[in-house]
């Protein structure tokens, strides 16, 4: 059985840093959207994601980090960044368009003093201990794809079932809960 992934988190200045170690995939998506709501109502508006040690990543995953980035830009600025992905992460990165909203470092030069002091300065998110449930997932996963298609209309095609399967799905949770 494969280790679970771990979010790590750390303010380094002004900027949230987040290491995933091991798979970026809607079971940790919750967790990473609850760091970056709580670190932008506090004011923080620079973000770093350190795919370093993160083999692959889900749709899901990947519109959470979309959906950040969105709401940066909502708030008035900042950015996110992506560092140390590799090959394959960079390809569903940039395939799916979101090299535009997300600024993707393949020349590993970004954010060079923070990387020297990133280590001593991470920690386990708060998130990944609190409970989510099904509903609470599904909204989760229902956000992530509609922001996958906000930001390239080239996804709607792709994510059109998992959208329209997610809504329905949670149309009829929520009649249920109504009786």
């Amino acid at each position: 059985m494969p280790a679970p992934s771990i979010i790590l988190v750390g303010k380094i200045g002004a900027v949230l840093w987040m290491r995933v170690d091991g798979k970026g995939t809607f079971q940790n998506s919750i967790e990473v959207k609850r760091c970056f709501q709580s670190v932008i109502a506090s004011g923080t508006k620079d973000f770093v994601v350190d795919l370093e040690r993160c083999p692959m990543m889900d749709s899901t995953f990947l519109g959470t980090l979309t959906g950040a980035a969105l709401n940066l830009r909502e708030s008035g600025g900042g950015g996110l960044s992506i560092l140390n992905a590799n090959e394959r992460n960079q390809h569903l990165l940039t395939s799916l368009g979101l090299d535009h909203i997300l600024d993707l470092d393949v020349e590993g030069t970004a954010w060079a003093a923070e990387r020297k002091l990133v280590c001593k300065e991470l920690a386990q998110c708060e998130g990944q201990t609190a409970p989510v449930c099904k509903e609470e997932q599904a909204r989760q996963v229902l956000q992530a794809h509609q922001a996958l298609t906000e930001v390239n209309e080239a996804n709607e095609c792709k994510f059109r079932d998992v959208i329209q399967f997610l809504e329905d799905e949670l149309a009829t949770t929520a009649g249920v809960g109504a009786a």
